[in-house]
C-alpha cells in the first residue's frame, strides 16, 4: 500500500514564493526518485507563507531513503534562510475498508 506524505515548509514572511520557486526547481529529482508515485505543492490561502507537498510513495522506507539523500547532498540546510523552522513530516496511513 502506498504511504501519503503531508510536508509542511514554515517559510519566513515574505519568503513563500522563494520556496516556491525553489521546489519548481528540484522536484523533478524528487519525481524521478526510486518509489515516487506523485508530488503536489500548495500554499495555504490564508498564510502564503507556509508551503505543503502532499507526497505519495511506494512505502514509507522509499520516503525515507530520498529524505536521507536530501540531508546529504545539503538540502535540507539550504533551506535554513527561508524558513521560520523546520520542516513538518507527518505520514498518513490509508484505511481502504472504510
Amino acid at each position: 500500500m502506498s504511504q501519503k506524505i503531508h510536508v509542511l515548509f514554515p517559510c519566513q514572511e515574505g519568503k513563500g514564493p522563494e520556496m516556491l520557486a525553489l521546489a519548481k526547481a528540484i522536484l523533478g529529482d524528487t519525481r524521478a526518485w526510486k518509489g515516487c508515485q506523485s508530488i503536489e505543492v500548495y500554499s495555504n490561502a490564508d498564510a502564503p507563507d507556509d508551503v505543503v507537498l502532499w507526497e505519495t510513495f511506494d512505502q514509507r522506507s522509499d520516503h525515507e531513503a530520498y529524505l536521507a539523500w536530501r540531508v546529504e547532498n545539503g538540502m535540507m540546510e539550504a533551506l535554513a534562510p527561508i524558513l521560520r523552522s523546520d520542516p513538518q513530516f507527518t505520514y498518513f496511513a490509508a484505511h481502504p475498508d472504510i
